[in-house]
C-alpha cells in the first residue's frame, strides 16, 4: 500500500471489503502451508480478518465502517505506528497476490474511501508454476521443505493413465438443452442493472478503466480445457501482449468475462502463442456493436434510460502528458465540468469510442457514426489520439457529422502523415488560419472597387491618344487616272 501522507490514512477513514470467493478447506490450508511462511502469521490474520467482514456464505462488497474496527480486532495502536503496521502487512498480501487496495475520494465531503479487494489463495498447481512464489518460498522453507510441500498439494497421476489416450465422453450443453434465444426479457435484464449485485456481475473483476486486467485475473477465469489455454498462460511472460489485450478491453467495454470468452475463440493467437491483436480488435468491436444494439432494443421496450455523465472525469493515472503548447481548448458542451488540462488527458489517452460517447447526448452514438470511425480505425490505421483530436475538430469547427465529411478529414490526415497528438493539434490549427485567409481575402475582395462612403464609381475607360497619320493628296491626273481604270473594270469604257 502506498501511502505518502499518513494523515491520509487513518482510523477515522471508512473502509469496506470485497470478494467474489468463499474460502474452502484447501484455501485454508494453502493459507497456513504456503502463504504464511512468505509474509508471516501477522499478515495471514490480517488477511482473514478482511474476510471476515462479510459473512462466508456472501460475496460483494460489505458495509462502510470506520478503520477503527479493524485496528481494535487486530491489537493495533490507532496512532502512526499502529498504521505502519498495518500498512506494511497489507503490503505484503499485495506482493503476493492476496490484496488488491484502491483508495476513492468523495467529493461530497471531502474524505477517502479504502476499498481492499481480496483474491482466493492460488491452487497448488498454479501456485508451483509461479516463479516468483516458487523462489520466495524456496527462500524461506527451503528447497526439501518445498519439494515436500508440493508432494503433499499435488497427487501424481497413475501411470497406466499416463500410458493411454483419454476419449472425451461429456455431453455438450447444447446437445441436452435448448434455450429460447429469440426473446429476451428486458423486466429481467432491468432488474439485474438496478440491483447492486447485477451491478457488480458487469464490472466483474478490476476496474479496467483505471488499471486494466492483471495476468492473475485473466487466468484465474479462463478455462481449463480450452486450447488456448497454454497461450493465454504465456501471456505473463509478454506484458506487452497483456497491455494490447487490456486496451482492446479498455476502447470497447469489455467486462473480465468478456475479455475471457473473445481470448477463448479461434484464430486470436498464432500457433506459436502471439496474439493477433487486429482479430482480437476486430472481435471486440463486433460484440461492442451488439451489445449497443440490444441496449438500445432495451430501452426502447422499456421507455427510458438511465441518465449517464456526458462529461469527462479526470483520469489520475493518465498514461501520457500534454504539453501547454499542444493544448486545446475546451468546448462550450463540458464548460464547467472539466479544465482544460483534464480534457486534453482525456482526448491524449482516451479510446475514441469513449471520447464519441461525450460528445453525444447521453451517450447514443449513431451507428452510421460508429462505422465510419470504425472503419478509419481498422482500416486507416489512424492513431486513437489522432481520431480524438478529428472528432474535437469537427465538433468545435461544426462541421457535418455526415460519412463523407468525416472521410475527407481523415483522409486528409492520412495523406499529411499525421501520427501523433502534436501533429494532430498542428494540423487543426493550420486548417483554422487556412481558413480565416480564405475569410480575409474575401472581404477584402468584396470590398475592392468602392469610392469613398462606399459607393461604386465609374468604370475606367481606355482612351487612344496616338493621332492618325496625314493623309497624302493625290493629283488631277492620278485621279483622273484611276476613274478610267474603274469604268474599265465595269465594262463601261
Amino acid at each position: 500500500m502506498r501511502i505518502t501522507n499518513m494523515l491520509h490514512f487513518t482510523e477515522n477513514h471508512r473502509f469496506c471489503i470485497c470478494r467474489d470467493f468463499s474460502l474452502s478447506g484447501l484455501d485454508y490450508r494453502l493459507l497456513g502451508s504456503l502463504y504464511q511462511p512468505m509474509v508471516g502469521a501477522f499478515a495471514v490474520s490480517v488477511y482473514l480478518t478482511l474476510y471476515q467482514q462479510l459473512s462466508g456464505d456472501r460475496v460483494g462488497y460489505s458495509e462502510l465502517e470506520q478503520q477503527r474496527k479493524l485496528f481494535l480486532t487486530l491489537e493495533l495502536d490507532p496512532g502512526e505506528r499502529g498504521r505502519s503496521v498495518f500498512i506494511e502487512q497489507t503490503s505484503k498480501l499485495e506482493a503476493v497476490g492476496l490484496l488488491q487496495t484502491s483508495r476513492r475520494y468523495l467529493t461530497s465531503n471531502e474524505d477517502y474511501i479504502y476499498e481492499y479487494q481480496l483474491s482466493r489463495p492460488l491452487p497448488p498447481a498454479e501456485f508451483f508454476q509461479n516463479q516468483h512464489l516458487l523462489l520466495l518460498l524456496r527462500d524461506k522453507v527451503g528447497k526439501y521443505m518445498l519439494l515436500s510441500l508440493k508432494d503433499e498439494f499435488i497427487a501424481e497421476q497413475p501411470i497406466e493413465l499416463g500410458e493411454s489416450q483419454a476419449e472425451n465422453l461429456s455431453v455438450p450443453f447444447y446437445d441436452l438443452f435448448q434455450l429460447n434465444t429469440q426473446i429476451i426479457d428486458y423486466e429481467l435484464e432491468q432488474a439485474f442493472y438496478q440491483t447492486a449485485s447485477g451491478r457488480a456481475e458487469a464490472a466483474s473483476g478490476p476496474d479496467v478503466m483505471t488499471k486494466g486486467y492483471g495476468y492473475a485475473d485473466i487466468i484465474r477465469r479462463f478455462p481449463r480445457q480450452s486450447i488456448n489455454r497454454q497461450h493465454v498462460e504465456g501471456l505473463k511472460f509478454r506484458p506487452d501482449q497483456l497491455a494490447a489485450i487490456n486496451m482492446i478491453a479498455k476502447k470497447y467495454r469489455l467486462t473480465l468475462l468478456e475479455t475471457c470468452r473473445l481470448l477463448d475463440e479461434d484464430d486470436v493467437f498464432t500457433e506459436e502463442g502471439m496474439l493477433q491483436d487486429e482479430v482480437l480488435s476486430y472481435r471486440a468491436n463486433l460484440y461492442y456493436r451488439q451489445s449497443k444494439k440490444r441496449e438500445e432494443q432495451m430501452v426502447r421496450q422499456l421507455g427510458g434510460q438511465a441518465e449517464k455523465e456526458t462529461a469527462p472525469q479526470d483520469q489520475a493515472s493518465a498514461e501520457k502528458p500534454v504539453e501547454m503548447a499542444y493544448y486545446l481548448e475546451v468546448p462550450a458542451l463540458f464548460q464547467g465540468q472539466c479544465d482544460i488540462h483534464q480534457y486534453n488527458i482525456i482526448l491524449r489517452n482516451e479510446p475514441y469510442t469513449l471520447v464519441l460517447e461525450r460528445f453525444f447526448p447521453q451517450g447514443t452514438v449513431p451507428d452510421g457514426v460508429l462505422d465510419i470511425f470504425q472503419k478509419i480505425d481498422l482500416n486507416y490505421k489512424l492513431n486513437e489520439e489522432v481520431i480524438n483530436v478529428l472528432i474535437h475538430y469537427i465538433h468545435v469547427d461544426r462541421r457535418s457529422w455526415a460519412k463523407s465529411s468525416i472521410e475527407a478529414v481523415a483522409s486528409d490526415m492520412l495523406g499529411k502523415q499525421v501520427s501523433t497528438y502534436e501533429q494532430a493539434v498542428e494540423y487543426i490549427r493550420e486548417m483554422r488560419r487556412y481558413k480565416q485567409e480564405a475569410a480575409a481575402k474575401a472581404a477584402l475582395r468584396s470590398s475592392g472597387g468602392k469610392g469613398r462612403g462606399g459607393k461604386t464609381g465609374k468604370p475606367k475607360i481606355p482612351i487612344i491618344t496616338d493621332k492618325p497619320q496625314s493623309v497624302k493628296r493625290l493629283t488631277e491626273a492620278e485621279i483622273e487616272a484611276m476613274r478610267r481604270k474603274a469604268l474599265k473594270l465595269d465594262g463601261k469604257l
